[in-house]
């Protein structure tokens, strides 16, 4: 590991990384990056020149190639952010949130469709007749078009640019930082007769790798597959997710089984011993190793293309050729240096993978396989072949939950304890599955499936889905609703590396490390703790259904509402998980006044009681539409703010807005600023 730890391109990547997360945080003028850079290389050319007469690099020359490495690193992220572009439509002068525009967009990737919208991404090109660049998210009303666009389709729409809303109630979901990462910052809405379809199309890559794939999925449809076991066929085989349902979804992430249904690692992993088999007789030719290498690389981006290049399928063909590049060129390198040198290649190419979720867990799940594996392996050696395969797929799964159990549960909030069963018995199969999987695509494909064998392979997902649905209904076993924060995780992962390398060398210095990592987190609790009893609020939640209203007194939740129905709703979740309560201390009827401090909250409903003779209210909260005259009750209670929550007709509230306006009294809409909080 120390060894690791001196390889230069770990180094470099560390100081990339450094400079991607300065540069996300702080912006630095483009022209002055290139200036900097500039400057840094002469002077690192120089130095080298130096160190190359003394034989050896210098502390200088060091110190400046790690710099150089950081500046790459805010560099990449600055130009890879189209914002900073003068052609993004944003910088236009064309561009307005207030008028419509009309504007050329290209369908680029098709998303998961709500209730009411068919959701795309898509790349505007021209803006009221300027050339522009950038994307947006397209929502489209369902009755407005007969079937799905597809990717390349162009649009001429007229529409008005929205900003993508923050998170409206608190520790919720924060989708806008999501799209931010994929360079989305507004969206459009699009009903009938407000835009036209393109019968011309220019042909991209990927308007090509969807065609193949519609292609393969209308055959896989014809061959009589049905709707969760082609769900689950897509999303194993073609990396496409979108028409998995929510149940289904929700049986594999409870069954710690979720990275099957996504081409990842596992997947390619997979792919590439099948080819590496496959072309084992080339190497007996003259040059055969190459060539073999070649096309091995090359049938894996062609198949990374056609099931879509999504994050973790380039980040794991990227890793894989690597290593297939030193296998057939006889350098074994270390592991290690394999997964660094693809690291440090996918963020120089694209810095926004770092901030993404499944980039951060699938690195430190191979990380810890490699690493952690082979010492819980050595804890046991069974003398027979059975008992050995299924102890060592056991320390896998073990080795790579240890990995990502931290990060998992800073995001996720929840841990599968029979995780390590739906390893156990899915994965000893699922390079079967993958093989014949595609043996089935690509005899459907030609229209020539026995249809024996597709009725074996659905019936083997089939199975597979039944699986996974029994172990994710194991709730006992399911720890959900687990509060960590990220102080917690990176102490964790401290904790993890410090008790490693304690049993790779078991010497004092180590165990106090480990002591130290333990009383810091337990530090850390007790900072929480007391952070979680001395904090007080007074929230009006946002929900457009009912009002609910909650005071907290510390670890104690009052909650308000017009019923009980709130008690399992994900408002109050994620408010809980959030925060660190454990539970919900009352629940009582929604009621007209409240005393918080040294505020006095006076809510008014559809039944407009509000003449309190004694109260002089200092915050007024309208819910369920009030027929009131605003501008009397202004007059007559004088209150510092009002307040409107999401359950109000929005006729309503423009009106309230004007009214307040005009009478100097400031005006809160849930809808718009999120969950009203008073501390």
């Amino acid at each position: 590991m120390i060894k690791f730890l001196k390889f230069v391109p770990v180094q470099l990547t560390f100081w990339l990384i450094l400079g991607i997360i300065v540069g996300d945080l702080v912006f630095i003028k483009p022209i002055y990056l290139v200036e900097i850079l500039t400057l840094l290389i002469c002077i690192l050319l120089l130095a080298h020149f130096k160190a190359a007469k003394e034989l050896q690099p210098s502390f200088i020359f060091t110190l400046l190639f790690f710099l150089t490495s950081f500046f790459i690193g805010i560099s990449s992220i600055t130009y890879k952010n189209q914002l900073n572009s003068k052609l993004h439509y944003a910088n236009s002068t064309k561009f307005s949130l207030d008028n419509q525009v009309i504007m050329l967009l290209k369908i680029s990737k098709i998303l998961k469709s709500t209730s009411f919208y068919n959701k795309y991404e898509a790349t505007v090109s021209e803006i009221d007749g300027e050339k522009v660049m950038g994307k947006i998210l397209v929502n489209i009303q369902k009755d407005s078009i007969s079937k799905q666009l597809e990717i390349d389709t162009g649009l001429l729409v007229r529409a008005l640019f929205e900003n993508i809303s923050e998170p409206l109630n608190p520790y919720s979901f924060n989708y806008k930082k999501y799209l931010k990462n994929h360079h989305i910052y507004h969206q459009i809405k699009l009903y009938k007769h407000e835009f036209l379809v393109s019968q011309k199309k220019d042909v991209t890559l990927k308007g090509v790798a969807a065609k193949i794939r519609n292609s393969i999925i209308k055959s896989l449809k014809k061959s009589g597959f049905k709707k969760d076991e082609l769900a689950v066929i897509m999303a194993l085989l073609l990396g496409q997710r979108n028409s998995i349902t929510r149940d289904l979804m929700q049986h594999y992430t409870s069954a710690g089984a979720i990275h099957i249904l996504a081409v990842s690692g596992l997947h390619i992993g997979i792919i590439l011993l099948l080819l590496l088999f496959m072309f084992k007789p080339i190497h007996n030719f003259k040059n055969g190793k190459h060539i073999a290498a070649v096309f091995i690389v090359l049938i894996l981006w062609v198949y990374a293309i056609i099931a879509g290049l999504s994050p973790s399928i380039v980040r794991a063909v990227t890793m894989f050729s690597v290593l297939t590049i030193g296998l057939q060129l006889n350098r074994r390198s270390n592991v290690y240096n394999t997964l660094i040198v693809s690291v440090f290649i996918l963020l120089l190419f694209n810095p926004y993978y770092l901030f993404e979720v499944g980039f951060q867990l699938s690195y430190l799940a191979v990380f810890a396989i490699v690493w952690i594996q082979p010492k819980l392996y050595r804890l046991w050696k069974p003398k027979f072949w059975l008992p050995n395969k299924v102890w060592q797929l056991f320390t896998v799964s073990i080795a790579a939950q240890i990995g990502v159990l931290p990060l998992s549960l800073f995001y996720f909030h929840q841990f599968p304890g029979l995780f390590f069963i739906s390893n156990l018995i899915i994965i000893p199969f699922l390079g079967t599955i993958l093989f014949i999987g595609i043996v089935v695509i690509f005899l459907s494909f030609f229209e020539i499936l026995p249809q024996f064998l597709g009725d074996f392979y659905s019936y083997v997902i089939h199975q597979m889905n039944n699986f996974v649905g029994w172990i994710a209904q194991q709730d006992f076993f399911i720890i959900k609703n687990i509060s960590f924060s990220l102080a917690l995780m990176f102490l964790f992962y401290v904790f993890i590396f410090s008790v490693m390398k304690w049993t790779e060398k078991r010497n004092f210095t180590r165990f106090v490390l480990v002591l130290v990592s333990v009383i810091s987190i337990q530090l850390i609790v007790v900072f929480e703790k007391y952070k979680l009893q001395s904090t007080s609020e007074f929230i009006v939640f946002n929900n457009t259904k009912n009002s609910l209203i909650a005071q907290r007194y510390g670890d104690n939740l009052i909650v308000y509402s017009k019923d009980s129905l709130f008690k399992t709703t994900n408002v109050l979740t994620t408010y809980l998980v959030g925060t660190g309560i454990k539970g919900i201390h009352q629940y009582l009827q929604l009621k007209n006044l409240y005393k918080f401090h040294k505020e006095t909250i006076l809510v008014i409903d559809s039944l407009e009681v509000y003449d309190f003779k004694s109260v002089k209210p200092s915050v007024i909260l309208l819910r369920q539409s009030p027929k009131i005259n605003i501008e009397r009750l202004l007059k007559k209670m004088k209150p510092k703010l009002l307040v409107a929550d999401g359950s109000n007709y929005k006729s309503y509230v423009a009106k309230w807005e004007q009214t307040s306006f005009k009478n100097k009294t400031p005006f809160y809409y849930t809808v718009q600023k999120g969950a009203f909080i008073l501390k």
